[in-house]
């Protein structure tokens, strides 16, 4: 299974007489899954659902779902409000009577405000209950659509985070073998150190300078920064094989790379340790920049 990224964009759309449904999906970098919904006006009741059927995909992420319904025009019925024009009736009921007001007409009775309503015909159950299944099952393929869209990004930031663990690994060999953090080395500049500052002051006793100079040597030994980085790069590249959401743990790892190599520089009293420590941790920085985009 390959990993996935936490960004990516997806769309479905279709139709269910007499409504026209649209899915728009979108997601970006979040600490945790953080979904976000907007939906049409009417279908609130759907809420629960969707965020259950993105919960079980998606373990990270700021994810957005926009829901988007149009509805066919219904037919169209004519209801007269009978109670309404018996009261008209009985209100004209004396005027009707004076003969300088004329015949009372149907056309007239029909365009007093309320008599007569244009309503669109109800809608039965069964349809609005098919019309919210298919927007589910659009949900569904939106869903599908954006989890191909994050694991493809993935795929790719799994190709550079391998290429940034094999260049520090790569760093660490490097370290290791440099002739500068070797006992002899380290012995031989001590003893010129030594020999240095016994030429300056002959008050110096020899046996408390050989003392300082193997404490220094102890100090400025980095084997098990060496070998703390080697099991780090270990971990993270069994990680990035296991195909789970493994963005945090990655994290995790990367800030314990960049201390080891802090560690390091700082213990280095050699120049071409120090330089490797120093392109180490540059390495190490943009392997955990990329490591933001992993799910």
């Amino acid at each position: 299974m390959d990993l996935m990224s936490m960004t990516g964009f997806a769309r479905a759309s279709g139709a269910c007489p007499p409504y026209h449904w649209s899915w728009e999906l979108k997601s970006v970098n979040a600490k945790g899954l953080d979904l976000r919904l907007r939906l049409a006006p009417g279908f609130d009741s759907l809420e629960s659902e969707i965020r259950a059927r993105l919960s079980r995909r998606f373990a990270r992420g700021a994810c957005y779902a926009n829901l988007t319904v149009q509805r066919e025009t219904l037919d169209v019925e004519a209801r007269v409000n009978e109670r309404a024009v018996a009261a008209i009736m009985r209100a004209l009921g004396p005027i009707r009577a004076d003969e300088s007001v004329g015949p009372l007409s149907l056309d007239g009775l029909l365009a007093v405000r309320g008599v007569v309503d244009l309503v669109e015909a109800g809608e039965e159950p069964s349809v609005r209950e098919a019309a919210e299944q298919a927007f589910l099952t659009g949900l569904d393929l939106a869903i599908e659509a954006l989890s191909a869209a994050r694991r493809a990004e993935g795929r790719a930031l799994g190709e550079i985070l391998a290429t940034r663990l094999a260049a520090i690994e790569r760093l660490i060999r490097a370290a290791d073998e440099e002739p500068g953090r070797k006992p002899e080395a380290i012995r031989a500049r001590l003893e010129r150190l030594v020999d240095e500052l016994s030429g300056r002051s002959g008050a110096l006793d020899p046996v408390r300078l050989h003392q300082e100079a193997l404490l220094m040597a102890a100090k400025a030994d980095v084997r098990e920064e060496l070998d703390r980085l080697r099991t780090h790069v270990a971990a993270a590249q069994t990680l990035l094989r296991s195909g789970e959401p493994v963005g945090r743990r990655l994290d995790f790892l990367a800030q314990e790379l960049g201390r080891e190599a802090n560690t390091l520089c700082a213990k280095s009293n050699d120049a071409a340790l120090t330089a490797i420590g120093l392109e180490m941790r540059v390495e190490i920085e943009q392997f955990r920049e990329q490591v933001q985009n992993i799910e």
